[in-house]
Parts: structure tokens; sequence; C-alpha cells
């Protein structure tokens, strides 16, 4: 790469290049000579494990841990001074003190120490072996040397093949795992992993001073098995017993065992295709331990919505921080105070109940011979001690305590009743009925009335029911029998109707080998058909509470199948710009298509007016949710945008080169690269792609679609596009990426200038690195940021002839030897009016493309 630059600038260069570079020793030993601060590192002698100062995500706290060298993941297995972190690493340091290993904190006090008494001075050294093994060790005088102390018995909360939790039968102490508070703050959180002392063959999981789940090891672990991966062995001698395990030395995983802040033991396994799988955990659900939402909390257990735990209507979370990190959780507090009695009133109106539907009956509950509902009510209105009351199977229950364990029934049926929370007045005055929690508003004798009318009434509404299906039907019968003759009649024109007429799988097969699918459209279409009525109940009926977004196709929803597994559905919308040859479009062509990068199509559904992509579920959402947000971009280091970045670039390397099918995505941008739960990217929204077929590399359309700022100037102005023009849009996103800043919405009014501009101008004045993202300050390797804004510029120049194809983009990405030319001024730099932005979401017409980009921009 050349770089126009003055001795200042080079110098500057250089040195912003060493202070964001890591410095590690090269070595796998701390002595008394050598020492660790900032952001230097130990690293083991197979390179396979480093020691050093991290910062778990809020940028204010570090600790001194351990996590794996060779995983892109930035995977924590052992952390030290997990109670007491420092505020400054710089200033912090790790060294050999008084025969031990100490951490220092900014004011060179002792917040962490290995605290072993030996009597010897002869020399002591730590070494961190392949294994994970953090070792303090003690030269015996000879080539030998004794171990003082070892990580892998003050384990964290993972537990690594070699390492142990054991039970010291002469101390009468635990080595336990402790969980993490929650994902980014390591400090011990309330979950522990232990063995049970009076049985070595269990382990108990613990919550503060109760256990919540007992499990015998060899009986649970399916892993166990001796045809697994695993061996795993129980130990027991008159001073110990411990559990241990370790992989099989013909297997090549990576493997650890980890005590989870949401109160799971969680065995993981990594593969380099795939990153981190979760192989085992127990309990299976969250649901399954013992008031983990705590007192009138009630669980999401089919782990459909976020946050985990919610408070009934009436109460409030008594510690925010426990539900903003779906953790455990000390639950739900009153928001106004009850008066007692039947007689009491509050504010002039007597306490009331609110309606819980569709509920397990939770614990702690006392049963009462009463003979109705009303009595069962009056009993627990009447006692001041009673939090709520429920009438189920003929027995009325009350509880006399804080109601914990509240969780929805799986469907209504015989497990299922509805609990009664008693609350003060003051809770319904402003409210009306709502989804799940209806409330009794009305007074008891409005309820005996009610009761009486409906005895009445019930069987007029049967007959009028029945009747109405009855004509429903016929009058169905008779329209399809009618289309299905009209459809014989004209088959030369069937290509044209409706899918809404078919309900079936055959039927949509039918549907599929019509003329509506050309012969070689058909070819290797193995999507599957899924039925509306799962998908309906895989969503909850679309609910809000399980909406993911709101694209140009429709909403995206995310669902749960009663197997467990979890999609995401896209539901065309009778507003979208997009139509029924773009639901083609999409299932035909991306059945075709299988890379790590892209993402899979699980199956459809075409029933009725609903046309539906089932799409393989991306826990982290969208790209632009993370680089475009203030809080959530401090969570993509440059290590993971450099990857998502050459994610991207391969994703678009198979659909131009790779796949059997040359693709043009037409709408490369970055709310359509999904991420998966290890942050790899998978390019998605294949409805305005174009198949090219031979040797074609470009063509030309009348119906220019898009969105507004992506689109390269060919085919925005002209309707020509080819491979070139997702280029243009991969140099466009490249940029945002690196800068934080949306295409579109920036603006430096000096200058009037675009961020293609902004970045074009700060490159011709040897000036790229303000480019960078503010987070990205310690985090940045320089080297890899200059050659990204340099090949995004490439990318985006506006001739498509001086634009690089992608398999040149991912070498010169991923080669730090590669040449990489000077880029000419890119297309777009400059607007003459704010006011002529379009949405950048909105795709563009050939009217609004014409009003609203004649003018040079």
């Amino acid at each position: 790469m050349h770089i126009k630059a003055n001795s200042r600038s080079l110098l500057v260069y250089f040195i912003c290049l060493f202070l964001k570079t890591n410095l590690s020793f090269g070595s796998d030993t701390i002595s008394a000579s050598k020492s660790l601060s900032g952001d230097q590192t130990i690293v083991s002698a197979g390179g396979v494990f480093t020691l050093g100062f991290f910062d778990p995500g809020d940028n204010s706290k570090f600790y001194l841990g351990m996590w794996y060298t060779k995983i892109k993941t930035h995977t924590i297995v052992w952390v030290a001074n997990r109670e007491q972190p420092v505020l400054n690493r710089s200033s912090s340091e790790l060294k050999i003190s008084d025969g031990n290993l100490v951490l220092f904190d900014e004011s060179k006090l002792r917040i962490w120490s290995t605290n072993v008494s030996s009597t010897s001075f002869s020399p002591v050294q730590a070494v961190l072996g392949d294994n994970g093994n953090l070792v303090l060790l003690q030269s015996d005088g000879s080539n030998s040397s004794n171990a003082l102390w070892q990580s892998f018995d003050h384990p964290a909360n993972t537990l690594l093949p070699g390492s142990k939790i054991s039970y010291n039968k002469i101390t009468k102490t635990h080595q336990v795992l402790t969980s993490w508070n929650n994902s980014i703050d390591p400090s011990p959180g309330l979950f522990t992993l232990q063995l049970d002392e009076t049985d070595n063959s269990r382990i108990i999981l613990r919550d503060k001073s109760k256990n919540y789940w007992n499990g015998r090891i060899f009986s649970l672990f399916p892993e166990t098995r001796p045809h697994y991966i695993y061996d795993f062995n129980v130990v027991s001698n008159e001073n110990e017993s411990y559990f241990t395990y370790s992989v099989k030395p013909t297997s090549t995983i990576t493997s650890r065992l980890v005590m989870d802040y949401s109160g799971q033991i969680k065995q993981l396994n990594y593969l380099p295709d795939s990153g981190w799988n979760l192989f085992w955990s127990q309990p299976r659900t969250q649901c399954d331990i013992d008031a983990f939402c705590g007192p009138y909390g009630i669980g999401s257990c089919n782990n459909m919505s976020l946050p985990f735990c919610k408070c009934l209507r009436g109460f409030k979370p008594t510690s925010q921080s426990y539900w903003d990190l779906e953790q455990y959780s000390d639950g739900c507090t009153r928001v106004s105070k009850l008066k007692c009695g039947n007689d009491s009133l509050h504010d002039g109106e007597k306490d009331r109940f609110l309606e819980v539907p569709n509920m397990l009956l939770p614990d702690n509950k006392q049963s009462l011979d009463l003979g109705d509902s009303d009595e069962c009510k009056s009993r627990c209105l009447n006692n001041c001690s009673c939090t709520a009351y429920a009438f189920h199977s003929n027995s009325c229950s009350i509880w006399l305590e804080d109601v914990t364990n509240l969780r929805k029934a799986p469907a209504a049926g015989d497990d299922s009743t509805t609990i009664y929370v008693k609350l003060a007045a003051s809770e319904f005055q402003d409210h009306k009925n709502s989804t799940g929690e209806r409330t009794i508003l009305a007074q008891d004798h409005k309820n005996k009335v009610i009761k009486v009318l409906k005895s009445k009434i019930l069987y007029v509404v049967l007959g009028i029911i029945a009747a109405a299906i009855l004509i429903a039907c016929s009058v169905y019968y008779q329209r399809r029998k009618k289309k299905i003759k009209s459809q014989g009649d004209k088959k030369e024109t069937s290509g044209k109707q409706v899918v809404g007429l078919y309900d079936t799988e055959k039927q949509i097969t039918n549907y599929i080998k019509s003329c509506q699918f050309r012969e070689d459209e058909r070819e290797g279409i193995d999507v599957p058909f899924v039925d509306l009525e799962t998908i309906v109940m895989a969503t909850d009926n679309f609910s809000d509470a399980n909406k993911l977004g709101q694209g140009g196709f429709g909403p995206v929803y995310k669902g749960k199948f009663p197997g467990g597994q979890e999609i995401a559905v896209k539901r065309l919308s009778s507003g979208s710009g997009q139509g029924l040859e773009e639901f083609k479009n999409e299932v035909m062509l991306i059945a075709k298509l299988q890379h790590r990068n892209l993402v899979k199509l699980l199956g459809y559904c075409v029933e009725g007016e609903e046309k539906l992509l089932l799409y393989e579920y991306m826990p982290n959402k969208s790209l632009d949710s993370f680089i475009f947000d203030q809080t959530l971009c401090v969570l993509l280091n440059w290590e993971l945008r450099f990857d998502i970045i050459l994610g991207i670039a391969r994703g678009l390397l198979y659909l131009h080169h790779d796949s059997r099918l040359r693709i043009i995505h037409r709408d490369l941008k970055a709310s359509n690269v999904l991420l998966d739960e290890e942050m790899n990217p998978k390019i998605s929204d294949f409805g305005l792609a174009r198949i090219f077929g031979g040797k074609q590399t470009e063509a030309s359309t009348r119906r220019v679609v898009g969105t507004y700022g992506y689109m390269s100037p060919e085919y925005a102005l002209d309707g020509l596009f080819s491979i070139k023009s997702d280029v243009f849009s991969f140099g466009v996103m490249l940029l945002e990426i690196v800068s934080g800043k949306r295409n579109t919405g920036f603006y430096q009014s000096e200058q009037a200038l675009s961020l293609l501009g902004y970045a074009w101008k700060l490159w011709r004045d040897n000036k790229a690195l303000d480019l960078m993202d503010a987070t990205l300050s310690e985090s940045c390797n320089t080297n890899e940021f200059m050659r990204c804004v340099n090949v995004g510029l490439l990318c985006v120049q506006e001739d498509p002839s001086d634009r690089p194809t992608m398999p040149n983009v991912v070498f010169m990405l991923g080669n730090e030897t590669a040449s990489i030319s000077n880029p000419k001024q890119p297309a777009f730099v400059a607007w003459r009016s704010v006011s002529t932005f379009a949405s950048p979401n909105k795709p563009l017409s050939v009217i609004e493309l014409t009003t609203s980009l004649e003018q040079g921009r």
C-alpha cells in the first residue's frame, strides 16, 4: 500500500501502530525479572492459551484472566481478581513478590495473590501450560521444581479437561465452579457447581444457600457413554473426592464445561467451522431453576421473548439490573400497598384481584376445603396474609406469602388454571383488559348477572355459530369447485393465478410445478413446505413480543418449534414493495446456495393470503443494530469487525464466482447482514437478487430497486447492474463498519460531504485514521484498518472497471504483504441539497430515482 505522508505523519502513524498492537513476551513464564502489565501477555509454549489483562465489555474495569489464543471469539476460561478489578491496567502489574504471584493495582495495592507460604528462598516462577493450568513453581536446587500453587485448584466458572471439582474430606471444604454475575461481569455470581459430599457420583447446583438441581454424573451425562469423545472420572480416597474429565486422544475438539450465569451447567465444544456449540446442558431450561424470576415474576419458559423474566401488572422489578442482563432475578415488588380485609377501603374502593389465566399452580400453596370459587375468593380477601388464590379442580388454593415460580402452562388444558393475585384498588383505575392479564372490574352483583345471561344466551350463540360455519363451508366449496374447473379450462394462463387459492402441501407442489416456475427453475428446489398452523403456534400467533424487526419484505418474527429449534419467520405484508416475484425468487434461489456466510432457508409457506419464509434464527439480529448503536457498538472490537468484513467478502465471493449460479444480490447493506450467536456474518434477503448464466457479467433493468446510499451510480442512474454493483455496495458497507457512521445519515455541513466523500478527503490528506470509530481506539490493528479503508475506497470508485472483483478484495484484505493501488475519487462525493435525501430503508422506484438522484451528489 502506498501512503503519501510527510515525516511527521509517518512518525504519528508508526507511534499509533505501536500503541495499538498488543505486546507479548513470546514466553510462557513470569519470573522475578519479568512482570506483566498493560497490554502485555504471556502465551503457553504451544500457543494454546494466553494470560493477560482483559476488559469484559464496559471499558472501565479490567481483570487478569486466561483465554484461548487461537479461537477468534474471545473466550475467558479463568479469572484471578474476580472480586476486585483494576481500573487502569497500564499501571497495574502482575509479578513475583515474596515467593508468590501477586497482582498490584494502579495504587500499588495488593489485590490478589497465590497466598502460599514457603520456608525456602529458592527462585520462584509462574508457568502457563498448554492445558490452561497456571502453575507457581519453586526450584528444589536440582533440575526439577515443586508446584506451590496451580490455577486448576482455584477454578472460576470453567472446568477445562484435566482440571477438577473436589470435596476435601479433611477440611470439609468444596472446590467449586462459580458463575459470572452476568455476561460482562466476571465477579462471582449466584450459582455454583460442586460435588455432593455424601454421594461422590452426584453433582449439585446451588443458588446462594440452597440446592436447585441434583444429578448423577454418569447417568445424566449422555457423553459419558463409552463411544463418546470424553473420559469422565470420579475419584475418591481417604483425603478427597473429585470429578474430572478429559478428551479422548483421538479427538481434536476443544472443550469446556461452564457454570453459566443463567444457572445452567453447559458442555461446549469448539469447531473451527461453526464456533462454540452447545453439547449438553442441565437444567434444560431456566424455568427448571427454582424461583428463577423471584416473587411475582413470570418466566418465558419457551425462551421466546426477552427479557426472560417479566413482572405482573401492579409490580415492578426489585432490581432493574437483573432484568436488563437476563439473569437470575430478585423478583418484583408491589407498586401500591394493600389494604387489609374485605371491608377496608383503598381510596374509597376495595382491594381487588388481577386475573392471570393459563398458569401452572405455583408451590407453597395451602389447600382449603371450600365449595366454590366465590367462597375461595372471599376467604383470601378477608385474610390479610393471603396474597393470591386459585380454584382448580373443585379445590381452593391460597398463598400466604409472596408467590414464586409463576409459569405459563405450555397450552391451555387440564394442567392450567387461573391465578388471582391480590392488588390495591388503585392499580385498576386506569387500566383496561390486556392480553394474558385481564382484570375483573365488575362488582360481585355484576358477575352474578353475567352468569345468568351466559346460561340464557349460550344455546342461541352456538346455533348462530353453527349456521355461520355451514354457510361459509358451502360457499367455500362452491367457489373452489368453480375455480378448479376454470383452471382446467385455462391451463395456459394458470401462471397468473393467485397462490392464496391453495391450502395443502400437495397443492403447493402442484403450484410450483405449474408454469409460474420454469423447468430450469424447478430443479433442485428441496425447501420443505411448513403449514401455517405450525408457524402460528411457533410464533405465538405472530405476537409483538416475538417481533424481531421490519424490513422491505415485511415484519420478521422469532419462532420456536416443539422440538426446540428456533427460527426466524419473514411475513410478506400487503403494503410491501416486494411481491410474488420476489417471494418466488427467494424460495428458489436460496435453496440452491450453501455457504457459511449466507443465511440458510429452512422452509416456506403459502396459505390463504399468507406468504412466509422460514430462516435459521440469528440471535444477534442484523449488523446495523450494532455498528450504528452508540451502546452496542462497543461490543464490536476491531478483531470482530475485521472478521465480519472478511466473512461478508467471502459470502459475496461465493455468490459471484464459486456457486454453481452467478448471483448479483442488488440489495447488499448492513441491515441485510445477520449475525449468529458467535457474531459470524450471514448475507440475507435475496428477494431482489438476479441470476446470471454462463459468462454473463452485466445486465440492465427498467425497474431500479434497492436501498439509497448503497446503489452504484451506473445502477441508480442508468439501470445497469453487474458484479461490480455489489462490489460498490460492499465498499460502502466496509467504510460504515470501520467508521460506525451511516453513508445515508452522514453529513458534514461545511463541505456538504457524504461518508464516501469524507473518507476520500481524509485519505487524500493522509488522515485516514481520523475515520476510525472512537470505540476502536484501543483494540484497532492500524495496519488492517488502513488496508480496509484503502480497499473500501477502491470498491466505491465511479467507473465499474476500476473497482476490484471480489477475489481481489478477499486477497487484499487477507494478505498483509499484498500491494494495493491508490483509489480514484469515489462516486457520490458531495450533495447539493440535504433536502433531496431519501429514506435509507425505502426501496426506490424509477420515478423516485429520477427526482432524487438527477442532481450531482
